[in-house]
């Protein structure tokens, strides 16, 4: 028995634990959540009084008429390339929805709100690669993964609305152990027994937001979101005999891999909507993204290998292998600013009351929308070993629904779907290495990502 029996042993071990899933981007954050919001670029802090308020700026529950209950999907389709080959990179797809529910507490308005994001293929993907191997950081190692958060609202004064509350995210742990006899010269004949230990926890941030309302020319939206990170442990252990032509080695192997496999930086949102005109609202967002404290993807691993040798026998066993030291990510905080119009055309019917309306509504109305946003990459040149590739996007939005207002007693509000469809471009950006002899050398990226959903509201 030689050293590269034992390493293909254990690194068919390593290999069946750490076997990456594909993993996808943040939703809410990056394709936007609810039809609304996402026709409108996200830009929707100072505006969003639906379930869709519970990520961009709670506050904006209170301003609910009424109860209301959503639910939706979205689906993107990525197509991100290096050197015009396709990276492999997930498409985007789940439900969205939530629920609304306003009241009075003591002569106060407040509401209650639920928000989730459900990815109709697993609640949590995990993905381990080396800091070398090139992957769209962003768009790739960010996580398609459960978003559920519930927040609260008051509203203080007729012209100020306060809220807050938590997020939660799914992060996964794991076990794997594999014990029995390994028979080198006759596999079929080996007897090992394995066992895989997996759960989800928890991870929460908080989210905080304030709205006010400026006269007759709109509202000011001013949103928190905190900093969260996706801590990935996994622990494998082997232990067993391996047969070799009648000879018997006991070994021990233990692997511990600790890493961050997700992390969503904290955020600050500046949003204005001005809505002097009637029924015209022009939305801008302005969002600060703390990427400076991104924390490295790098696995820190620790491996050790047991072996007791017959007396007489040469193994040459392998040495432990050498911690990865996490090259620093120097990534850069970034503005991204978010444009958002909306008309509503009231398209036919006669007028009728609606829950929570102060004037009457015209039975059909019709939202339009357009969007827009820039975010400019905050990763610097990858001239060295990293290749987290990124490039620059702009994102177009148009969205468009139908609205059927008080359509009956059981439904006192009005029953609105809505639809939205995106394009997000990302320039072609050209990585040039310093050094000549690097091993991935010089590539080009680019990609563009198309989105389309939509969401069904009932507003009592």
């Amino acid at each position: 028995m030689r050293r590269a029996g034992l390493l293909a042993l254990l690194a068919g071990t390593s290999a069946m634990l750490l076997a990456p899933s594909r993993a996808s981007a943040h939703a809410p954050g990056t394709y936007g959540f609810g039809s609304r919001g996402a026709a409108m670029g996200g830009a929707v802090a100072a505006d969003a009084v639906d379930f869709s308020a519970g990520y961009y700026n709670p506050a904006g529950l209170v301003g609910a008429p009424g109860l209301s209950i959503s639910l939706g999907y979205a689906y993107s389709s990525n197509d991100l390339r290096m050197n015009d080959q396709p990276s492999g990179t997930r498409d985007v797809h789940g439900l969205s929805g939530g629920l609304v529910a306003p009241g009075t507490l003591a002569g106060i308005p407040f509401a209650f709100g639920l928000s989730t994001f459900l990815p109709d293929d697993g609640l949590s993907r995990i993905k381990a690669l080396r800091q070398e191997t090139p992957r769209w950081e962003l768009y790739d190692d960010r996580l398609s993964i459960l978003f559920l958060a519930a927040n609260l609202a008051i509203r203080p004064l007729p012209w100020l609305e306060v809220g807050g509350g938590l997020a939660f995210l799914a992060s996964t742990r794991g076990g794997f152990k594999v014990k029995g006899r390994a028979n080198v010269l006759s596999p079929y004949e080996s007897k090992l027994t394995h066992e895989v230990d997996a759960d989800l926890t928890t991870i929460r941030y908080p989210q905080l937001g304030v709205r006010a309302r400026a006269g007759d020319l709109g509202f000011i939206g001013l949103t928190y979101r905190g900093q969260a990170q996706l801590p990935l442990a996994i622990d494998a252990n082997l232990n067993g005999i391996v047969d070799f032509a009648g000879i018997e080695v006991p070994l021990a192997y233990e692997l511990e891999s600790r890493t961050i496999d997700g992390f969503l930086p904290q955020q600050l949102v500046l949003g204005l909507s001005f809505q002097r005109i009637q029924r015209l609202k022009i939305n801008l967002d302005l969002t600060w993204v703390n990427w400076s404290a991104y924390e490295s993807p790098v696995a820190k691993t620790r491996a050790h290998l047991d072996a007791e040798t017959p007396p007489g026998l040469d193994i040459d066993l392998p040495d432990d292998p050498r911690p990865t030291v996490p090259i620093p990510l120097d990534f850069v905080d970034r503005i991204v600013p978010r444009l958002g119009v909306e008309y509503l055309w009231a398209a036919a019917g006669p007028l009728r009351d609606v829950a929570g309306e102060t004037t009457p509504r015209r039975a059909l109305e019709v939202p339009l929308r357009v969007g827009y946003l820039y975010e400019r990459s905050p990763i610097p040149p990858q001239t060295g070993v990293t290749n987290y590739v990124d490039t620059d996007r702009h994102t177009f939005s148009i969205g468009a629904g139908v609205w059927w207002n008080h359509p009956g007693e059981v439904l006192p509000g009005a029953l609105k779907l809505d639809l939205h469809a995106q394009l997000s471009l990302l320039p072609e950006r050209i990585i040039e290495k310093a050094s000549a002899a690097d091993f991935v050398g010089d590539y080009r990226a680019r990609g563009t990502m198309v989105s389309g959903g939509g969401t069904l509201t009932a507003a009592f």
